[in-house]
């Protein structure tokens, strides 16, 4: 099955009412899908993690080595495009778009041999996911703590047993936000906290001491990603479990935050770690050191197609009768083209995600989408 073509699709829409996390500001989502379009037409799609221009440039780089390639030969062909680009490129938009064009190859073989990504992993071990809903970021003009409240006690009515809230704001407020969504939720629904690295670590420390006592079950991105010893010394001295790796691209990204046990949750995106390929590497590293993966998810519903197929593969930990299972990162932010880039939307019943069966990563891509979400459209 040699490579013809390989396309990308940016996709865009400006928002009516920005939000921020505290390392970004939304006025617009935009992300980027690739195609992978093998000589006999089969097609395979994927996407990138992070800025869709220099992501889509990436691939054009790319596209070049990919030409003539066997799209079957995953293995191959991720290791030529990362010994390529090796010198300059072991993180970053190198990784982020070898991760979209993996995830697209996957997506072929699996409608190649008639079977999901899954399957080809390994197996389904579940068919269905619980998710938990990420949201709260800050929006201008309104009282954050009562907005956010708000929006994690609709969450809960909806169905969701746990979700993530966004901090990094300043240790005071961030206090008065998690105190106000802790008692609009109740003590039943799990609550996440993510400060997008928006602290240095005399801070995140004293949040994650003074905020214990309201049940946090992680403190996601607490100081910025490149300071692996803040991290050590943050899951030293507070007691709520330390988790990162949103940012960490490859198995030698996440090396050292694993083998020194730096964080207690792993977060490897799909679309920006490296694809199904590395995605597998990192989750055999976590199992070796005892440490629980959580995907993060933000994107389109190629990217939740595709962290549901790693989801449906990943070993239950640690093996007994009621294993811990993952769960799904659901982003309930407004994004109208999330779902409408596909056929059939991927949608939650009461807080739970089926996982698609169907070959490859179970989706069919609605191209009018493609040219309604355009830039400029």
């Amino acid at each position: 099955m040699k490579i013809a073509e390989i396309r990308t699709y940016m996709l865009e829409h400006r928002l009516d009412t920005p939000f921020e996390s505290a390392s970004m500001r939304f006025d617009r989502r935009q992300h980027m899908l690739v195609e992978v379009i093998c000589e006999d037409g089969t097609t395979g799609w994927g996407e990138c993690l992070g800025p869709a221009g220099p992501n889509a440039a990436m691939i054009a780089a790319y596209a070049g080595w990919l030409r003539g390639m066997d799209a079957l030969e995953t293995e191959v062909i991720w290791a030529r495009l990362y010994n390529a680009l090796r010198d300059q490129g072991q993180r970053g938009i190198a990784i982020t778009a070898l991760s979209g064009i993996d995830i697209a190859l996957w997506d072929i073989k699996g409608k190649r041999f008639g079977a999901s990504v899954s399957t080809l992993l390994g197996g389904r071990f579940r068919e269905s996911l619980r998710a938990y809903a990420t949201g709260s970021f800050r929006r201008d003009g309104v009282d954050r703590a009562a907005d956010n409240a708000a929006e994690m006690a609709g969450h809960a009515e909806a169905g969701f047993h746990a979700g993530k809230i966004k901090i990094g704001f300043g240790v005071e407020e961030d206090l008065r936000v998690i105190a106000a969504v802790r008692e609009a939720i109740g003590p039943e629904m799990r609550l996440m906290i993510d400060a997008n690295h928006g602290y240095d670590t005399v801070e995140a420390v004293q949040l994650g001491q003074r905020a214990a006592k309201f049940d946090i079950d992680w403190f996601e991105e607490p100081v910025v990603p490149e300071q692996i010893a803040a991290y050590r010394e943050l899951r030293a001295r507070q007691p709520i479990p330390v988790a990162g790796g949103e940012t960490w691209h490859t198995r030698w990204g996440f090396r050292e935050a694993i083998e020194t046990r730096a964080i207690d949750i792993a977060q490897p995106d799909l679309c920006g770690v490296g694809g199904f390929t590395e995605a597998r590497r990192v989750a055999d590293l976590c199992a070796l050191h005892g440490i629980r993966v959580v995907p993060h998810v933000w994107g389109t519903a190629v990217q939740i197609a595709a962290a549901l197929q790693f989801m449906a593969a990943m070993v239950p930990s640690p093996v007994r009768r009621d294993p811990i299972e993952p769960i799904l990162e659901f982003d309930r932010t407004h994004n109208p083209f999330r779902q409408a880039v596909v056929t059939r939307p991927i949608e939650h019943e009461n807080g739970v995600v089926a996982i698609p069966d169907a070959p490859g990563l179970g989706i069919e891509i609605d191209r009018d989408a493609l040219t309604r979400f355009a830039p400029g459209a």
